[in-house]
């Protein structure tokens, strides 16, 4: 795949000679060149292009000939770019003409500090590495595949004498069968619904399947045939997997063929119970098929990739189809440069999707990728050596299910922009509401979640021109907080120690989490280059939360980010909330405002998030106790102090006599928990 950012060498004139110099000849002039120009100017700035340019020749000199991947690294130590090529010296050496270059590449080159290089054996093993460093890495100055998540299948895991039919996300293993990747975990979970109804294998775990004495609820809706207590023969069962089996490879038409059969035989045999039984599997069969959306002949696996470009962007439709099924499709928009084609962003779009992802023996694109052949070689290493074809289809259904691929694409970027567009109007009327200089390209948006102190989180959720930015939440523990209990004992020994914080002390929390969250952002990015400076910070409280965030960021030092608390009307009645800005009077904005209905859309998913960590939290949180930091209180002791004295905080409180009195509790072991809870020896 050829490196999007490098362009090609200009053509020789109509008047120059046709012996033009090779690559490697060019790559060492423009080398000498760069340390002739060394030489004689002064030493360049830092940062500066002619100190990326001078940084970059140095590497030249000692490069080799040979394929490998090369990375650009900023004096932060953030990669900037990763590159693969066929001669790491010519490549690399085309960086030090800055004529050559794009405003872009320019501003690349000026961040360059540091390379960082890797030869391997062959330009399509260098490939396979520069998709994997993308993803690992995600350069700014690459083309980047977002929201990258794995696929769900279906398996038949085999680790078992009965067979289990799941659906599975993840590693493989070896001695399993899976079918898919279905697009969704919805499709999966519908599917699998579906094929229970017509091939009743188990679907519980190991565990539960051997700790069964009878047979469950699955079994009396006959959802499954109850191996675990026998109600099947080994050989019954594993006509049904081979059923299975056959069904998600593509052979429906027989397995339905062979269901009618016996459906048929039974009704003959006068069998109507056992008919009906097949007559229910053809029919759940049926509905499956119905739910593939598109039946597709003469292709038996590939995926189809779909770009379409529009307004400077591009969305990649994906579908994927197995066993002449199309088993869904996902839509895909990736960061790029806008000076690349649609070909190079596709191609890179496909580098990196197959990364850590077998791929089908067929890709399908809509545009002829510039380095199709090395791509499909590549991705035939990666499929272990399995054959890997890339089609540019010109006719025929391929062709046909191609439009309708580029359909979607079409139809789900002009969604994406018209949202963009809505969202752009949403935060210009934030900034004429908070009076801001220009429109907020990331919104903070802070909560805290407890109850009466206790598993205290704070929680940050990020906005911006393409919605929530879900990759940049981020939750708090709160360090400083006390627990009830822990704020009992704090006002006993004359109140809590300096730097804690008492239970349900808001706005403690927010002072630690602001403090946090800005103090890091200081340290990390103090000149704001990282784009992860907020320009708007929103608090969900009132007039006191924003104090302490005034207070918080007079300590720092912030003074670029606006600051706004958000707090409910009277009543606690939304529709009728109050904003709070320093140094202004607070002010409602009208009950039907579209800004008024995003700013609580922030607000509320800011609580959304706050409270789904909380409870996850509380949730770990349950099974763990006190009694744990006692040596000696295994899970037996610590069932029997908890059902004798009711709670933890109760055996805390308990005299030495009441402990010596538990069941199962000896005098040496209640004198270690009483000393325990009391700082005994």
């Amino acid at each position: 795949m050829p490196d999007p950012l490098i362009p090609p060498p200009p053509l020789p004139g109509p008047d120059e000679s046709s012996a033009v110099p090779a690559p490697e000849a060019l790559a060492d002039v423009a080398v000498e060149e760069a340390a002739e120009a060394e030489l004689e100017a002064p030493a360049p700035a830092e940062g500066s292009l002619a100190a990326g340019t001078a940084t970059i020749a140095g590497y030249v000199k000692t490069l080799p000939r040979k394929p490998g991947v090369y990375r650009m690294v900023d004096r932060k130590g953030e990669v900037l770019y990763v590159g693969k090529a066929r001669s790491l010296k010519s490549r690399v050496a085309s960086y030090t003409q800055p004529t050559r270059l794009s405003t872009r590449l320019m501003r690349m080159v000026s961040s360059t500090a540091t390379m960082e290089f890797v030869v391997t054996g062959s330009e399509a093993e260098a490939l396979l590495l520069e998709n994997n460093l993308i993803k690992r890495f995600r350069p700014r100055f690459n083309v980047l595949l977002r929201d990258d998540k794995s696929f769900p299948y279906i398996v038949i895991r085999r680790d078992h004498a009965w067979p289990q039919l799941a659906k599975h996300r993840g590693a493989r293993n070896q001695h399993d069968e899976y079918f898919g990747p279905f697009a969704s975990a919805g499709a999966v979970t519908h599917t699998l619904y579906t094929l229970q109804r017509a091939f009743p294998l188990r679907s519980c775990s190991d565990s539960i399947f051997s700790s069964r004495t009878r047979p469950c609820l699955q079994h009396q809706i006959k959802r499954c045939v109850a191996p675990c207590v026998g109600r099947v023969t080994s050989e019954e069962y594993e006509t049904l997997v081979g059923e299975v089996r056959d069904f998600l490879s593509g052979r429906t038409r027989q397995v339905q063929e062979t269901l009618s059969q016996r459906m048929e035989e039974a009704a003959t045999a006068l069998d109507f119970e056992k008919a009906a039984v097949f007559r229910d599997r053809i029919r759940a069969l049926t509905a499956i098929q119905a739910h593939q959306t598109i039946e597709i002949t003469g292709i038996d696996e590939a995926d189809v990739f779909a770009a379409y470009e529009q307004e400077g962007q591009i969305g990649v439709q994906v579908f994927f189809v197995r066993a002449s099924q199309n088993l869904g499709n996902r839509a895909y928009f990736p960061v790029h440069g806008r000076e690349l084609s649609v070909p190079e962003v596709l191609e890179s779009f496909i580098g990196q999707f197959y990364d850590g992802r077998p791929p089908p023996r067929e890709i399908l694109v809509s545009h002829e990728l510039p380095e199709a052949e090395l791509l499909a070689g590549a991705l035939s290493i990666a499929a272990g050596e399995r054959k890997v074809e890339i089609l540019c289809p010109k006719r025929g259904t391929r062709r046909e299910l191609m439009d309708h691929a580029l359909t979607n694409a079409r139809e789900a970027l002009g969604r994406r922009l018209a949202e963009g567009s809505s969202q752009r109007k949403l935060l210009d009327g934030v900034a004429r509401v908070f009076g801001l200089e220009a429109p907020p390209t990331r919104i903070e948006v802070y909560d805290n979640s407890h109850i009466q102190g206790s598993d205290a989180i704070g929680a940050m959720i990020v906005a911006g021109p393409e919605g929530f930015m879900k990759n940049a939440y981020r939750k708090f523990n709160i360090r400083t907080a006390l627990a009830p209990s822990q704020q009992d004992a704090a006002n006993e020994a004359g109140g809590p120690q300096e730097g804690s914080i008492s239970a349900g002390d808001d706005y403690g929390m927010m002072r630690e989490v602001l403090t946090r969250r800005f103090q890091r952002a200081l340290k990390e990015d103090p000149n704001r280059e990282g784009g992860n400076w907020p320009d708007l910070v929103l608090i969900d409280g009132g007039a006191g939360q924003l104090t302490q965030a005034q207070a918080v960021f007079a300590e720092l030092g912030v003074t670029d980010v606006a600051l706004v608390s958000i707090a409910k009307g009277p009543d606690r009645d939304a529709g009728r909330e109050r904003f709070f800005q320093p140094d202004k009077p607070a002010f409602s904005l009208q009950p039907r405002d579209p800004v008024l209905y995003f700013l609580q859309r922030l607000r509320d998913e800011a609580h959304r998030f706050a409270i789904g960590t909380h409870r996850a939290r509380r949730s770990a949180g349950i099974t763990k106790s006190a009694l744990d930091e006692i040596a000696g209180i295994g899970a037996a002791r610590k069932r029997a102090l908890l059902h004798h004295f009711g709670s933890a905080r109760a055996v805390a409180a308990a005299s030495l006599g009441d402990l010596e009195a538990a069941p199962g509790v000896s005098r040496t072991m209640a004198k270690k928990i009483h000393d325990h809870f009391r700082g005994g020896g």
